[in-house]
């Protein structure tokens, strides 16, 4: 909100995007907001997100802008004297950029986020277009990975993806319902959609929440894991059939749960249930 307040209560989304993801990546070493590559270069879903609840809260206006309803509120009072130093250093140098001038400054200075812009090609050069292409992750051999959301932001969690160039997003979740955002089914779903990400649910393969009450150690999730695969793996093989089916047609795959360290998610048994299959000649990643 400060820095809105900074350039006049009211932008447009890109430009918006623009100045949050350089304050961000210039001014904050925790930073506010993470950022993946989209149509039009960096873009946070998190800051959309946010946007939609202070416009339910009367702060941002409900319109295609990014507008403070109030020229009452001052938020650049409540910034510490650190932060309103760097706000006014920022402004300083950006506050004469925008529109095109500022999507070049950003693609120019942050090659990978602009790997997914449609509008590259009508405002760089050529040689600015090959660092651009440079930065795009184009690995095509099979690859098999593993993926958690435990402690990590949203688009923390879909750069892994895009980077590692994962064609399919395998949940493997029983129920895919998550309190963080990003992470319930519909919303993921969507989003990897709008990244060329395909998303499967494969319900047969999770572990029902009962179960997974009461693991306070290591030993705790080996005994519910050696259960799983003795019984939920052994009894879904056509889950594994699928899930087998996807990797030889799409050859980048993830599959996902929740925990961030693979040997305390049932995943870590699902890879090793799909490098025990014949043929299987691919390594696992844990991403």
């Amino acid at each position: 909100m400060a820095l809105l307040q900074k350039f006049g209560g009211s932008l447009g989304g890109v430009n918006m995007q623009k100045y949050l993801f350089l304050f961000t990546e210039t001014c904050q070493q925790q930073k506010s907001y993470e950022f993946v590559p989209y149509r039009f270069g960096c873009f946070s879903f998190q800051s959309y997100a946010d946007r939609r609840k202070l416009i339910e809260f009367n702060i941002l206006a409900d319109s295609e802008q990014w507008k403070l309803l109030s020229t009452q509120m001052d938020y650049l009072s409540m910034l510490d004297d650190a932060d309103k130093k760097k706000m006014e250093l920022f402004f300083g140098q950006f506050k004469s950029i925008n529109g095109d001038d500022l999507i070049r400054e950003v693609y120019r200075r942050f090659p990978y986020f602009a790997t997914r812009s449609e509008v590259a090609e009508s405002l760089m050069s050529e040689e600015e277009l090959k660092v651009i292409n440079e930065a795009n992750p184009t690995q095509s051999e099979d690859a098999f990975f593993t993926i958690g959301y435990e402690g990590k932001s949203f688009e923390n969690y879909l750069n892994r993806l895009i980077k590692n160039n994962v064609r399919v997003l395998c949940d493997v979740r029983k129920n895919p319902l998550s309190r963080k955002y990003g992470f319930s089914k519909k919303t993921l779903s969507s989003t990897l959609e709008k990244l060329d990400i395909e998303y499967v649910h494969i319900p047969d393969l999770g572990i029902v929440s009962d179960k997974r009450r009461e693991l306070n150690s290591q030993a705790d999730y080996n005994r519910l894991f050696n259960e799983y695969e003795s019984t939920t793996l052994k009894q879904n093989e056509r889950a594994l059939d699928q899930l087998a089916g996807i990797f030889t047609e799409k050859h980048r795959v993830a599959i996902t749960c929740f925990e961030a360290e693979h040997c305390m998610c049932h995943r870590g048994r699902v890879a090793n249930a799909m490098m025990k299959r014949p043929r299987w000649n691919c390594s696992i990643s844990h991403i």
